[in-house]
């Protein structure tokens, strides 16, 4: 199957909202696992952190917000978002004004000037692969220079990235022996990367995560190499499968491409579509840390619990015509950042690295097609895109 399996999400919100998945051969651990599928429980349970834990629950050694459960005090606990409060709050705290839309507005003529002269180098080639030259490489560069990495690296730590988030070759919970050493460079990188932060600082995210302190003390070392590692990951991963799915949703509907190149005032609630359309981030993994009840079905201290954003995106109950793509949507709350206090940190770049892209393929290009299959990643955890070959074609 390609992509989301929406008609199975459509028949649980129908019909088991809050159900739970019995362990078979492919569940991590052995164990099952909750599924939550619509958006009022979903909802719920997102925004009750001290009930559905990002960190671990009952008498679980590890956690974290995969499946599988990761190790407590490497992941779980460590990374930003495997983290609960009040040690997530104050890390959260901390890297906030480096991404808030006031900050943002300053890199937008160079994010602008970067889209333009990538949608053009695209035109002049007329077929590319639209998620390697155009969907990813923005968001790329741009989270390279908020990082502080050099541009000429940026290729490498996408290549780690993609092979640590690609299922291609394994199943669930297993670690081979190619994404064995993914990690391992990235992490090697990240170590080598934030010593130089902290023998020279500058003004970018990692100097930031090397030198900051939290009550006095600095962030410990494992911290600073996971968070990385997250950022490096999730600032290319989401948005440049939002940009392609985007962008895949309006190749099937060329009508929609043309009220976007008159009317640019649309380009807004565009962007919104396309987020809750591709929803990049199909769930996350919560571990419950008390006994309750949630939608008729009692959850007990320890159980997994996944809040899956995706099938929240098309409840009927909030979208009407869910299986619509609709840019005039309103109102559009999707969860495709997430809700309650792990929403997404880097929410306002993501949002703004679409619309600089959009705009740019708007002003260049007046038709794209497809000229092959979109090959999608094989993962749960992202609704990604490996490769997208399209023909653009230039305004006359």
């Amino acid at each position: 199957m390609c992509g989301f399996p929406h008609e199975t999400f459509d028949r649980l919100r129908a019909e088991a909202p809050v159900w739970w998945h019995p362990p078979t051969g492919h569940t991590p651990d052995g164990e099952g696992f909750w599924v939550l599928s619509r958006y009022a429980h979903i909802v719920a349970a997102a925004g009750d952190s001290a009930t559905y834990s990002s960190q671990g629950g009952g008498t679980r050694a590890g956690g974290g917000t995969l499946i599988e459960d990761l190790p407590g005090g490497w992941a779980a606990g460590v990374l930003l978002n495997m983290m609960d409060d009040p040690r997530h709050a104050r890390v959260r705290r901390l890297l906030t004004p480096s991404v808030a839309p006031r900050t943002l507005r300053l890199i937008e003529a160079d994010l602008r000037a970067r889209a333009g002269a990538l949608v053009a180098a695209a035109v002049a080639k007329g077929e590319c692969d639209f998620l390697l030259d155009l969907a990813a490489e923005l968001p790329l560069q741009a989270v390279a220079n908020l990082l502080g990495v050099p541009q000429e690296d940026r290729h490498r730590l996408f290549g780690w990235a993609n092979v640590a988030l690609d299922y291609q070759d394994r199943e669930l919970g297993e670690i081979n022996a190619r994404t064995r050493e993914a990690v391992a460079q990235t992490r090697s990188y990240g170590t080598r990367l934030l010593a130089a932060k902290k023998a020279a600082p500058a003004d970018d995210l990692m100097s930031l995560a090397a030198t900051a302190t939290i009550d006095g003390e600095p962030l410990s070392e494992m911290e600073q190499a996971m968070l990385f590692s997250l950022l490096i990951a999730a600032g290319s991963e989401t948005t440049r499968n939002s940009v392609a799915l985007g962008m895949a949703a309006l190749i099937e509907r060329p009508e929609i491409w043309h009220r976007l190149r008159t009317d640019r005032s649309l380009l807004d609630g565009a962007v919104e579509e396309m987020l809750r359309w591709a929803s990049s981030t199909p769930y996350n993994r919560r571990t419950a840390t008390r006994d309750h009840e949630l939608g008729g079905q009692r959850i007990r201290a320890g159980d997994k619990v996944t809040l899956w954003w995706a099938s929240a995106n098309r409840d009927a109950e909030v979208f009407p015509d869910p299986h619509r793509f609709d840019i005039s949507r309103k109102p559009n709350p999707h969860l495709a950042f997430g809700r309650g206090g792990h929403f997404c940190l880097g929410s306002a770049l993501a949002r703004m690295e679409m619309r600089v892209m959009f705009t740019a393929l708007l002003d260049q290009v007046a038709s794209v097609e497809l000229t092959g299959p979109v090959e999608y990643t094989r993962s749960n955890k992202h609704t990604g895109v490996r490769h997208m070959p399209v023909r653009l074609t230039a305004w006359d």
